[in-house]
C-alpha cells in the first residue's frame, strides 16, 4: 500500500469560489477517485458531502488541511465531461462550482445533515452523587432512558417519544445542562426499490414433476393450487415462456396467498428472491417502424448532409436549426436521427422545456425504441431520479451504479455506491429457495427530459435534440446557476463531439439569427404534415364588441358561436388565459383601493376553489376582506379574469360540457399532467382551458378550435422580448387547432386587431415579425447584437439598496461608459419583504465578454469587501430572459 500523502480538493455543495483541500488517511490512498463523494468537515463542525475533483500530493500553502471523514463511493459518479461542463456553467454564468453541484446532483444523492443527540459521555459516566445538582424534569428522564437503549435520537425521534411537535426547547435546555451533545449525521437519502419475485424451482419445472404437485395440491392443499395457478396465468408459462412473476401480483389475485407462497417454497415447489426493479413501468405496447414522406426525407437528408459532409460549400455544423410550421411532422425526424444515432451505440439526449410535453412525447417514443427510454425531470421523486442517474452511468461503466445494502465497511468506512452485475450473478442460487439478491435495470440510450436532465452523467453522446428551443422554461430562474439549458446542450453536445438540432415551430430570435448568418445549419418545413392546412385564424374586435354591448362576460359572440358550433360536431377546444387564480385582483368600486401583499409590492389574485386573495410571488394568502380597508365601502368587485374563472363561467354557458383546466394549480401532484392530457386525448374533457402549458407541442387529434381570450396582456408586458413571445405564444397555442384530419380555427380577441404581431400571427408570417424585431434590437442594443448581463441587488432596506446600487453602477460607468443602465427598480420592487434593484450591462457581440465578466468580478469582490455594503446580496444572471 502507497505511503504517499496524497491530498484531495474537492467541491463543497457551497456557494464558496474555491475548490477546498483536504488530506487523504494513507489506507485510502488507493481507493480515492475523481469524481468520488466524500464526507469532509467544512466550518464549524458541519459535515458535507463534497465530490472529488483532483487528487494531488500538495498540501494547501494557507491553511492546514484536515481528513476527510469517509469515503461514500466505490466508483465515480461524476465524470470528467460532466465536470467540463460544470466549469463552463460557472464561468459563463457567473456563479460558483458549488452552486453548479447543488442544482447537477439529484437530491438522492446529495446528503442531507440531519441533526442528532447523544448522551454526554462525561455526564453519563457519572455517579449520581457525582453530578452537579440539576433539575431533570421528567420529559429529559424519558429522553435520557431512550438514549441508554438506542445511543442516537434525531429530532422526529424525540417529538414520537415525547409526543409533541415542538421539541427544541426540551433538547435546548438538555445541550445546556450537558446531559446531552448534538452529532452532525449525514443522512443517504436513496434507496432502491426492492421487489421480492417467485419462481419454480428446477424440480417443478419439470413438466412431469408438475403433474404430480397438481394432484397432490388439489387433495389437501386448495390455496396453494389456487397460487399455482394464479403464478401459471401470470407468468404466461405456456405462451411468453416468462418464469417469474412479482410476489405482489399474485398476492393481489388470490387472498391469503402469503401464507400459500411460504408452504409452496417450503415444498420446494417455489422460489422466493428479491431484486432490485426500475420504478418506471416498463412499456408493453408494441414498436413500430417510423416512414418519412417526401418533404421530411429530403429534410432528414439535409439535416445529415450538414451535420456530416457539410453543404453548398460550407464546413460541417454541429448546430442545425430545424424550423418547421406546428404539426409538419418535426417529431419523425427526431424520430429517425434518434435511431440512427443509437445504431452507431450512442446516447441521445432529448430536451424538452415542460413536463407536460414530457408525458405525450414519452408515449410516442416508447412505442418506436421500447424500454431504452428513459425519463428525468423534477416531479420524480429522488429516488427515481437517482434510479436514471444511475442507469445512464451503468451504460457508460459495466457496472450497475446503485447504493448497497450492506453496512459501511468496517475497515475502511467506504460505502459502495454500485456493484458489479456478475458479482451479484455469483450469488444466485437456482436450485434453492433461499432468498438471495440480484439486480436487473435496463439501459437507457435515450433520455427525454427537462433542463435538469442536461446534467446526466453522459459518457457517448451522439445526438441532443432540444425541442421548442424557444422557450424561456429552458432558462433557470432561482436559484443559482442560472443557466440556459439550450446553450448549455449545444455545449454539453461540443465537448462529447456530438450533433445539435434545435427543433421549433417560432425559432427564438437569437437562434434564427445564428442559422442565417452561418453560425448554425438550417433547414425549414413550411408544410403541415399530410396535405393539412393552416388553421384559419379569426381575429374577433373586444372593443367593438364592448361597445355594440354584445361581450357575455370575456367572451365575445365569435367565440362562443365557434364554441357551440365544435361542441354540437363532438369535437373539443383549447382556450388559453396565460394567467391563473379566479380574477387578478379585488378592488373598491369607490376608492379603487386593492389588496395588497404584506411581503411584496404586488396585488393579491383572487382563488375561488380555496376562497383565498395569495400573493403569486411569496405564497402569502389571506382572506377576502368584506369591506375597503382604506374607505369602509362594502362594494367590492373583481377586476380582471384567470382561468379558474374562465372554467366557471364556461359551465354556466355549457353546463352539459366537460371542462377541464390545466394551470400550475391543477398540475402541482406527479401524474396530474399525464392524467389531464391522457382525459383529454381520450375525449373524456370537452373544453380545456389552459395557461401557456397548453401552448408547448402537445398534438390532439380532435380538437377544431383554439381560443386566445387576451391576446393584449402579452403585448403590452414592459420587456423587450415582449412581442417576440406573444408571436410565439400565439402561433404555438395556434397550432394545436386541426391537425390530423381537418382545417381547425383560431379564434384572438383583441382590442388592437391592427397591431403588427397580431396581423403577423394572422398571416402565420414568422419572417416579419423576425424582420421588424431585429430592426429594434439592432437600434437599442439588444440581442442579438448584444449580450446582456443583469446584476440585482437586495436587501431588507430600501435606502441600503438605493445606495449600494448606485455605489455599484457607478463603479461599473467607470468602466462600461453608456453600455450600463440604471440601477432602476424592476416591476415588482419589493419580494418576500426584499427590495430589488437593477443595473443592466450590455456587451457588444464582437467584444470579449470573458474580459468584461472579468472586470464585473473584480468589482464584485471589491463591493463585497465594503463594510458599508457586506449584507447586500448581488445577484447576476447572464443572457437574462
Amino acid at each position: 500500500m502507497s505511503r504517499t500523502t496524497l491530498f484531495v480538493d474537492v467541491i463543497l455543495p457551497l456557494a464558496v469560489p474555491n475548490l477546498y483541500t483536504y488530506r487523504v488517511p494513507f489506507d485510502w490512498n488507493e481507493s480515492v477517485i475523481v469524481g468520488q463523494r466524500v464526507i469532509v468537515q467544512f466550518g464549524k463542525g458541519k459535515l458535507y458531502s463534497a465530490l472529488v475533483r483532483r487528487v494531488h500530493e500538495q498540501p494547501p500553502k494557507i491553511y492546514e488541511a484536515k481528513y476527510i471523514d469517509s469515503i461514500l463511493d466505490e466508483y465515480p459518479i461524476v465524470n470528467e465531461t460532466q465536470f467540463a461542463l460544470w466549469e463552463w456553467i460557472s464561468q459563463y454564468y457567473m456563479c460558483t462550482i458549488g452552486e453548479v453541484m447543488q442544482a447537477a446532483l439529484p437530491g438522492g444523492l446529495r446528503l442531507a445533515s440531519e441533526t442528532k443527540i447523544i448522551l454526554n459521555p462525561s455526564f453519563n459516566n457519572q455517579s449520581e452523587t457525582e453530578r452537579p445538582q440539576i433539575l431533570i424534569s421528567d420529559k429529559e428522564y424519558l429522553i435520557m432512558d431512550a438514549l441508554e437503549i438506542r445511543q442516537v435520537l434525531s429530532i422526529s425521534d424525540v417529538s414520537e417519544i415525547l409526543d409533541q411537535k415542538t421539541v427544541y426547547p426540551v433538547i435546548k435546555n438538555m445541550i445546556e445542562k450537558g446531559i446531552v451533545l448534538i452529532q452532525e449525521e449525514l443522512k443517504e437519502k436513496y434507496k432502491p426499490k426492492i421487489e421480492s419475485f417467485v419462481r419454480f424451482t428446477e424440480h417443478a419445472e419439470q413438466e412431469e414433476n408438475l403433474k404430480t404437485i397438481f394432484d397432490s395440491l388439489e387433495k389437501k392443499a386448495s390455496k396453494q393450487l389456487d397460487v399455482v395457478m394464479a403464478f401459471i396465468k401470470l407468468s404466461g408459462r405456456y405462451s411468453k415462456q416468462i418464469n417469474e412473476v412479482k410476489k405482489s401480483e399474485i398476492v393481489k389475485l388470490v387472498e391469503g396467498a402469503d401464507a400459500a407462497i411460504k408452504g409452496l417454497a417450503k415444498k420446494n415447489i417455489f422460489e422466493i428472491y428479491e431484486r432490485e426493479v426500475g420504478r418506471f413501468a416498463a412499456y408493453t405496447g408494441e414498436s413500430r417502424d417510423t416512414h418519412l414522406n417526401e418533404i421530411q426525407q429530403q429534410v432528414f437528408d439535409s439535416i445529415n448532409a450538414q451535420f456530416f459532409t457539410g453543404q453548398k460549400e460550407q464546413a460541417a455544423k454541429d448546430v442545425v436549426l430545424l424550423h418547421g410550421v406546428t404539426s409538419s411532422g418535426k417529431t419523425e425526424i427526431y424520430i429517425k436521427l434518434i435511431e440512427q444515432a443509437i445504431a452507431q451505440g450512442k446516447q441521445v439526449l432529448y430536451l424538452l422545456p415542460e413536463i407536460a410535453l414530457t408525458t405525450q412525447i414519452i408515449n410516442r417514443l416508447r412505442k418506436y425504441f421500447g424500454d431504452v427510454v428513459g425519463v428525468y425531470h423534477s416531479k420524480f421523486n429522488e429516488n427515481e431520479r437517482v434510479e436514471v442517474w444511475n442507469n445512464v452511468l451503468k451504460s457508460s461503466n459495466a457496472e450497475v451504479p446503485m447504493r448497497k445494502l450492506d453496512e459501511l465497511n468496517a475497515e475502511k468506512k467506504v460505502q459502495s455506491s454500485k456493484f458489479k452485475v456478475d458479482e451479484l450473478n455469483a450469488e444466485k442460487n437456482t436450485g434453492s429457495n433461499t432468498e438471495t439478491l440480484k439486480v436487473e435495470l435496463s439501459n437507457f440510450k435515450l433520455v427525454v427530459g427537462a433542463r435538469s436532465a442536461l446534467f446526466l452523467p453522459f459518457s457517448n453522446l451522439g445526438l441532443v435534440i432540444v425541442d421548442e428551443e424557444h422557450d424561456s422554461s429552458y432558462k433557470q430562474y432561482d436559484p443559482a446557476p442560472r443557466y440556459n439549458a439550450r446553450d448549455g446542450a449545444i455545449y454539453l453536445a461540443h465537448l462529447h463531439k456530438a450533433k445539435t438540432l434545435l427543433g421549433s415551430a417560432t425559432p427564438s430570435i437569437e437562434s434564427y439569427f445564428n442559422a442565417l448568418e452561418g453560425k448554425y445549419g438550417f433547414a425549414e418545413m413550411t408544410k403541415r404534415f399530410g396535405g393539412i392546412q393552416m388553421p384559419e385564424i379569426l381575429i374577433s374586435d373586444v372593443k367593438e364588441a364592448t361597445k355594440r354591448k354584445q361581450m357575455k362576460s370575456h367572451f365575445s359572440p365569435m367565440l362562443l358561436d365557434h364554441v357551440t358550433a365544435a361542441l354540437e360536431n363532438k369535437e373539443q377546444v383549447i382556450l388559453f388565459q396565460n394567467r391563473r387564480g379566479f380574477a387578478p385582483q379585488l378592488e373598491c368600486n369607490t376608492c379603487a383601493w386593492v389588496p395588497q401583499c404584506v411581503n411584496c409590492d404586488v396585488s393579491l389574485t383572487y382563488h375561488k376553489a380555496s376562497n383565498q386573495l395569495r400573493c403569486h410571488y411569496c405564497g402569502y394568502t389571506s382572506k377576502p376582506p368584506v369591506k375597503c380597508a382604506a374607505c369602509g365601502d362594502t362594494e367590492l368587485k373583481m377586476k380582471g379574469f384567470g382561468t379558474e374563472k374562465i372554467e366557471e363561467e364556461l359551465s354556466i354557458f355549457y353546463p352539459k360540457a366537460k371542462i377541464m383546466r390545466m394551470d400550475l394549480d391543477t398540475t402541482r401532484s406527479k401524474f396530474a399532467h399525464q392524467h389531464i392530457i391522457q382525459d383529454f386525448e381520450d375525449g373524456n374533457i370537452d373544453i380545456l382551458v389552459g395557461t401557456q402549458m397548453v401552448t408547448k407541442g402537445l398534438d390532439f387529434d380532435n380538437v377544431s378550435l383554439v381560443g386566445i381570450l387576451n391576446a393584449d396582456g402579452m403585448l403590452n408586458f414592459p420587456d423587450f422580448r415582449a412581442y417576440e413571445r406573444s408571436y410565439q405564444l400565439m402561433a404555438q397555442v395556434s397550432g394545436r387547432a386541426g391537425r390530423k384530419n381537418k382545417r381547425g380555427k383560431v379564434i384572438i380577441q383583441t382590442q388592437n386587431p391592427d397591431h403588427s404581431i397580431i396581423q403577423d400571427v394572422w398571416n402565420n408570417n414568422y419572417l416579419s415579425m423576425y424582420t421588424n424585431e431585429l430592426l429594434d434590437r439592432r437600434n437599442f442594443n439588444y440581442p442579438p447584437y448584444f449580450r446582456i448581463i443583469e446584476i440585482t441587488l437586495i436587501h431588507r432596506d430600501v435606502n441600503m439598496v438605493n445606495e449600494s446600487a448606485k455605489y455599484f453602477a457607478n463603479e461599473l460607468k467607470h468602466h462600461f461608459g453608456k453600455r450600463v443602465l440604471g440601477p432602476e427598480f424592476p416591476i415588482v420592487a419589493r419580494v418576500r419583504n426584499l427590495y430589488h434593484k437593477n443595473i443592466l450591462l450590455k456587451i457588444e457581440r464582437d467584444a470579449s465578454a470573458l474580459q468584461a465578466k472579468k472586470i464585473v468580478a473584480d468589482l464584485l469582490v471589491k463591493f463585497k469587501v465594503n463594510p458599508d455594503f457586506k449584507s447586500v446580496r448581488v445577484q447576476m444572471d447572464v443572457d437574462p430572459m
